[in-house]
C-alpha cells in the first residue's frame, strides 16, 4: 500500500502546474493534501483520475488552510477533525479508518511571524497527540503531513542561523519530541540517516535550486506498526509546490 502526503500550497494553482499528471504517473493508494485553500465545489469540476475518490476539509476562512484526501483504497470512514471546534474551524485535520489502522492527514498550525501563534501552537500540540493516542487504543495510527518544524538540526540546510524562527523554536521541536515519547515513529530517520533531504525551500533566492531547504512534512507511525513499514522516502523532483511530497509503502 502505497501512501503519499503533499502540501500543494492552494489545490486550484497546482492543478495547473501538472499535479494530475503526477497522481496518474505515481498512482499511490492514499494522497493527503495539506494548504489545499479551496472548498470541494471549488474543485468539483476536476476530471479525477478513474477510480479514485475525493474528501475535503475546508477552513471556515476562504483560501484559507485546508486538508484533503484523494484515494482508491475504500476506507471504512473518513472524519473531519478532532473534536475541538478552535482548530476544527480551520479544516486541518482529517482521519481515515482502514480495518487495521488509522491515518490521520494533518496540517499543524504555524506559529507565523515573530511567533505571534506560538502559545496556540503549542497547545494545539498538546491536543493533537491526546487525538492520536486516543485513536492508539484502538488500533495503531499512521499520521501524516506538513507540521511546520524541523525537529532536528539535521533536518534543515542552516539550523544555526534558523535557531529561534518559526518552525525551529525549543517549543516547536519539544511538540515533535511529545510524539517521540508517546511512542511514535519517524519513518523517513528509519532509512535515511544522512543530511541533505528536505521536503520545503523558500520561493527566495534560488533555495530549492541549491537545496537550502527544511525538512517539516512527515510519517509518523505507532512503534507496533512500524514492521510493516517497507520503504519511506522524499521525492524533491517532484514540483508545482514549495512543499515536494513525502511516501510511504507498507505491506
Amino acid at each position: 500500500m502505497i501512501l503519499v502526503s503533499w502540501n500543494v500550497n492552494g489545490l486550484r494553482a497546482v492543478l495547473k502546474k501538472g499535479f494530475l499528471d503526477f497522481l496518474n504517473e505515481s498512482q499511490p493508494d492514499v494522497l493527503c493534501l495539506q494548504e489545499t485553500k479551496c472548498h470541494p465545489g471549488d474543485v468539483a469540476h476536476v476530471d479525477w483520475p478513474a477510480g479514485y475518490t475525493t474528501h475535503f476539509s475546508a477552513a471556515a476562512k476562504k483560501g484559507y488552510s485546508g486538508t484533503g484526501i484523494i484515494t482508491r483504497s475504500e476506507p471504512i470512514s473518513i472524519k473531519e477533525g478532532i473534536g475541538i471546534e478552535e482548530y476544527d474551524q480551520e479544516g486541518r485535520t482529517q482521519t481515515v479508518e482502514f480495518a487495521d489502522f488509522f491515518l490521520v492527514n494533518v496540517y499543524v498550525p504555524n506559529a507565523q511571524h515573530e511567533l505571534r501563534r506560538l502559545p496556540y501552537r503549542e497547545r494545539w500540540d498538546e491536543d493533537f497527540c491526546k487525538y492520536l493516542k486516543k485513536l492508539e487504543r484502538k488500533k495503531p495510527v499512521v499520521f501524516c503531513g506538513d507540521l511546520n518544524v524541523a525537529h532536528r538540526e539535521i533536518d534543515l540546510a542552516r539550523p544555526k542561523a534558523n535557531v529561534g524562527n518559526p518552525g525551529f523554536t525549543p517549543e516547536e521541536r519539544a511538540g515533535f519530541d511529545r510524539f517521540v515519547a508517546k511512542g511514535f515513529v519517524d519513518t523517513f530517520r528509519e532509512f535515511e540517516k544522512g543530511p541533505g533531504h528536505y521536503s520545503w525551500w523558500t520561493y527566495r533566492a534560488g533555495a530549492r535550486q541549491r537545496n537550502i531547504g527544511w525538512r517539516i512534512d512527515y510519517f509518523l507511525t505507532s512503534k507496533k506498526f512500524l514492521p510493516r513499514v517497507q520503504r519511506a522516502w522524499i521525492s524533491p523532483e517532484v514540483m508545482g509546490s514549495d512543499h515536494c511530497p513525502v511516501g510511504l509503502e507498507i505491506e
